[in-house]
């Protein structure tokens, strides 16, 4: 499948993980994609596995606490491709999981959480639309994809930082979606269903059912065939990936255990 041969994406936080999933379902579809990660070798194998999908993976060092790390991805990508046509905003700063889906009052949860769930997750979010938008613009639309989460609408867990930064991510996406929409890009959060990553695996519990979890792939997956639509009617919308498959035509893809 190659509908979005010729289209640049970028995905940051892309080194693993949901975000890894991204950039392969987006190569699948022939896209080339920028990922960015922190390492080197988490990245470079990140990017072979987008080309080896179909498309072509390309690897950008990034650190996103630091703008002028992320200003100089959105340089390269202008000087050496000359266009960007979608941006996933996936970077954040991973709670620890057993401490995310715990009974545990905030009292508890360490202050610190707070400061990384918004400076590494809502924050690189803004910066990395706020360098994209012209390079969007400039291209006669785009499509910006915030990963989000159902925990800006219902708790999750102990962790009460981690639902006021995925709430306030989502309202900063609608605001961003009536700045942009004059200029036919999109922006729009999109929730993932429970996904088959090794951090999920790792932290399931007894009551966890993985088979009914969707693989990483699964998000690209629909962010690709999104993608390739006049996708400018979602502009503002916080979606379900699931629901949002099912209009388009995705098959969830869920995860089976390898054999013992």
């Amino acid at each position: 499948m190659s509908r979005l041969a010729g289209r640049v994406a970028l995905v940051t936080g892309a080194s693993r993980g949901i975000g890894r999933g991204v950039a392969i379902g987006l190569g699948e579809a022939g896209a080339t994609v920028v990922v960015t990660g922190r390492t080197v070798e988490a990245v470079d194998f990140t990017a072979g596995l987008v080309t080896e999908a179909g498309g072509r993976g390309i690897a950008a060092v990034c650190d996103h606490r630091d703008d002028d790390q992320v200003r100089a991805v959105f340089a390269q990508i202008e000087s050496d491709l000359g266009r960007l046509d979608v941006l996933v905003n996936n970077a954040t700063a991973v709670p620890d999981l057993p401490l995310l889906f715990a009974e545990t009052p905030f009292w508890e949860v360490p202050v610190q959480m707070w400061d990384d769930l918004f400076d590494v997750g809502l924050r690189s979010h803004f910066v990395a639309s706020v360098v994209a938008a012209p390079l969007l613009i400039a291209g006669g639309g785009g499509l910006i994809v915030n990963i989000s989460s159902a925990g800006a609408v219902a708790r999750i867990g102990a962790v009460l930082p981690y639902g006021v930064a995925k709430t306030a991510l989502d309202r900063m996406t609608a605001d961003m979606a009536e700045d942009l929409r004059p200029h036919h890009v999109t922006a729009l959060s999109l929730w993932p269903p429970p996904t088959s990553t090794p951090g999920m695996l790792a932290g399931a519990g007894a009551d966890d059912d993985p088979a009914t979890w969707s693989v990483p792939e699964f998000s690209g997956r629909v962010i690709a065939a999104l993608a390739a639509t006049d996708h400018i009617s979602r502009t503002g919308q916080s979606i379900r990936a699931r629901e949002l498959a099912a209009e388009l035509g995705v098959r969830d893809a869920l995860y089976v255990a390898p054999n013992p």
